[in-house]
């Protein structure tokens, strides 16, 4: 690491992802502007010394999802020889969405959900979850809904996800299976409605502080199956959040453990009352949709240089 002058700035991604990436060449140019001198390694490129950095930091590491362990075991090494960004602790707690469990106990409202581990009977949890039940295993209280989404609890982006209507219970049942018996978490998930009216609402901050954010149109569509690739393309516009969506989004900030992030993005969507809740907070490696907000990438750029001499 430099103790001045030029910051060394890595970009950290992964092979799939590096042609895919919209948020990398304009952030690249945007460290470049500031005098900083960037990379963009893989994560698991053994060749890289992580210790000739100022900070690494991680933006779009999609891969990580089904070699976990390898992945939180790179990441816990390369926080050794450097800074990484988002903090090791914090990539440790997001990349498992049971940090929604930690979310409702601090009062955030969540989309209703239901944790199932491997070795559960995926029949007997299914029907608990479609017949409202609520217990230790279930965050909030899902009744009312029609659809519902069966995706992993370690997973990026959409992959692994699908949206099954009750009749589809066989097919719902074989995709948790699936996930069980490979010996992944899952969790169930009502499916709002009110999604395919308004889409989600994604609220992105920079260094501690709400930049902008962007209205999502709905990804899943009932009977599509399982999203293939490492995640669905969107349609995406600029959004102007109301009084409620930031008052959300902020708490959700604010209950992160481990200290203020150097990015977050809140997913948000209504629920059926019409009040938001956080579908996700992604920490680890999410879009964070620059060229829908002119400035987004140089102010991210400037705090990317303050965390690498912090």
């Amino acid at each position: 690491m430099t103790s001045g002058g030029t910051r060394r700035v890595a970009l950290v991604t992964a092979r799939e992802a590096l042609a895919l990436d919209e948020d990398l060449p304009p952030l690249r140019d945007a460290l470049a502007a500031q005098g900083a001198d960037v990379a963009m390694p893989c994560w698991d490129d053994a060749r890289v010394d992580w210790a000739r950095f100022d900070i690494a930091v991680l933006r779009s590491t999609w891969d990580y999802a089904e070699r976990i362990g390898e992945f939180l075991e790179w990441a816990g090494r390369c926080a050794r020889l450097t800074r990484i960004a988002n903090r090791v602790e914090t990539v440790r707690w997001n990349t498992d969405k049971r940090y929604l469990v930690g979310l409702s106990h601090a009062g955030v409202p969540v989309v209703p959900t239901r944790f199932i581990s491997p070795g559960a009977d995926a029949s007997a949890e299914l029907t608990r979850f479609l017949s409202g039940a609520a217990d230790s295993l279930t965050v909030g209280h899902a009744d009312g809904f029609t659809d519902f989404v069966v995706k992993p609890v370690v997973g990026a982006g959409s992959r692994d996800v699908a949206r099954y209507a009750r009749e589809d219970g066989a097919a719902a049942l074989q995709h948790l299976a699936r996930l069980l018996d490979a010996g992944r978490r899952a969790m169930l998930q009502p499916y709002l409605q009110r999604v395919d009216e308004q889409g989600e609402t994604a609220v992105i901050f920079l260094g501690g502080v709400l930049s902008h954010a962007v209205r999502k149109g709905p990804l899943l569509k009932a009977g599509a199956g399982v999203v293939p690739g490492l995640f669905a393309r969107e349609k995406l516009v600029p959004h102007d959040i109301d009084d409620a969506e930031r008052r959300v989004a902020v708490a959700t900030l604010e209950a992160i453990p481990f200290g203020v992030p150097l990015y977050a993005r809140v997913d948000l969507i209504r629920g059926n009352d019409g009040v938001p809740v956080v579908l996700e907070l992604e920490l680890t490696e999410p879009s964070l949709f620059f060229g829908h907000a002119p400035g987004s990438a140089d102010r991210l750029a400037t705090a990317v240089i303050a965390r690498s001499r912090d």
